[in-house]
């Protein structure tokens, strides 16, 4: 995530041109394969069926323009990825940030719940104490009314 954070973007030509910091250049990738065009060498693009279909048929000022649209798209396809990326980072860390909200929350509910509980066991034992003393008290009245008759 972070290498996505740290692309940038240049200008070579004309052609907007992302490179990130690590040292990997387009611009002199383009370089190079224009250098190759001019040669009469074509890259390889095995995976390219225009440019091995058109390449021979094509000049190389044609050539270059071909690959320097095709790489504008596919900048734009990466420009398209990284932004989807980011939000997506930004969606996780709202997620994460949510996540430790409701364990924060889920854990003072927790402590709650114990006190609660504690509290509830102490008024059950008050009122069985009290429920104990006025049966006692009950017992004593009964005993005094037979001994008043």
């Amino acid at each position: 995530s972070s290498r996505i954070r740290n692309v940038e973007v240049q200008s070579a030509d004309g052609v907007a041109v992302l490179e990130d910091c690590i040292g990997f250049s387009l611009t002199k990738t383009i370089s190079k394969v224009e250098e190759k065009l001019k040669k009469g060498v074509l890259p390889d693009c095995q995976d390219d069926d225009i440019i091995s279909r058109a390449g021979n048929e094509m000049g190389a000022d044609a050539q270059i323009r071909l690959l320097k649209a095709k790489l504008r798209v596919t900048q734009e396809d990466l420009a398209n990825l990284v932004f989807e990326c980011r939000k997506k980072e930004d969606e996780n860390q709202n997620l994460e940030t949510r996540l430790k909200d409701t364990e924060e929350e889920n854990t003072r509910l927790q402590r709650t719940i114990s006190m609660q509980q504690s509290q509830t066991e102490k008024y059950k034992m008050l009122s069985q104490e009290a429920n104990k003393k006025s049966e006692g008290l009950q017992q004593e009245v009964t005993a005094l009314e037979k001994v008043l008759h």
